[in-house]
């Protein structure tokens, strides 16, 4: 049994890793900036061990850190920026070698080692050099486009008008992966870190169409819905870095091998985008308030 560090545990993917870590039978040290959250306070009713973290606070890491035997490490650029991304991503690897930690699994992004020139590709990849040279044994699990992202934000309220907006070409095929997935592979790294010690994976469980999204999305609300393609001029308006993300998707593709992975490691339990879809609540996603909504 090991005590795992879990950073952004309040957030979709550390909140996943901490959960599939409990079920595991691990200590989990929860690290959140609020821990008085209702998210902590969940994950203190499963049983793991909340404490105050901030990335910006170098001596609030060490004391959380202090003792823990491995790191789920996440960091993000939404709410900050990339440069921020990248300092606190820093100061965690730091954080981490000062604690002579046995492992840090770093969550990145797919395809991000590969000169992408998408500015929240290229942070998470600063951070992964960073934990490369770190001395310490690391993995970077680097997953696909969020499932998680179609039921939130802008996709839901164009759903709610029978349209599932999105920047690329109806018959390009996109890798994706639920946050879900992520944790149970994220658990899976931490408890065999003999085998995942030194390795960079990209990580998918399943590969869509726009237009088959659009129709698994109909499906599994019960409503007529059809893909529109959104200008990528449109995207630019909003964020820069996510039109660049948009149009390598188009351009190069995030390819990852789906097949291999559920071959190679089924206890994952990897979801396909139906499976996700239909274990949504639509109708409760469709009713709520768009303003409501977080736009990512």
């Amino acid at each position: 049994m090991l005590t795992i560090a879990v950073t952004g545990a309040t957030g979709a993917q550390g909140g996943a890793t901490a959960r599939a870590l409990l079920a595991a039978g691990h200590h989990v040290r929860a690290l959140t900036r609020h821990p008085g959250s209702s998210a902590a306070e969940a994950l203190r009713r499963l049983g793991a061990d909340v404490r105050h973290a901030d990335f910006d606070d170098r001596a609030s890491l060490d004391t959380a850190l202090a003792g823990a035997d491995s790191l789920f490490a996440v960091t993000t650029p939404f709410g900050t920026d990339t440069d921020t991304e990248t300092r606190q991503g820093r100061t965690l690897v730091d954080a981490a070698a000062a604690a002579r930690l046995g492992h840090v699994v770093f969550t990145s992004a797919a395809h991000a080692d590969r000169g992408t020139g998408i500015p929240h590709y290229e942070s998470k990849h600063s951070i992964e050099r960073h934990l490369r040279a770190s001395g310490l044994p690391w993995t970077v699990i680097a997953p696909a486009a969020f499932m998680d992202n179609y039921a939130s934000g802008w996709t839901l309220d164009g759903l709610r008008d029978g349209v599932f907006a999105w920047p690329m070409p109806a018959d390009r095929p996109l890798t994706l992966i639920p946050a879900t997935d992520i944790g149970a592979f994220a658990a899976l790294v931490l408890a065999r870190r003999d085998e995942f010690a030194g390795h960079r994976v990209d990580i998918a469980s399943d590969e869509l169409t726009p237009a088959r999204i659009a129709e698994t999305l109909a499906a599994a609300a019960n409503r007529p819905v059809v893909h529109r393609e959104v200008p990528l001029d449109r995207v630019r308006e909003h964020s820069a870095d996510l039109a660049a993300m948009f149009a390598y998707f188009t351009t190069t593709g995030l390819d990852v091998d789906v097949a291999g992975l559920r071959r190679a490691y089924p206890e994952a339990g990897w979801h396909g985008f139906a499976d996700w879809a239909a274990g949504q609540d639509w109708a409760a996603h469709l009713a709520a308030d768009p303003t409501s909504a977080h736009h990512h």
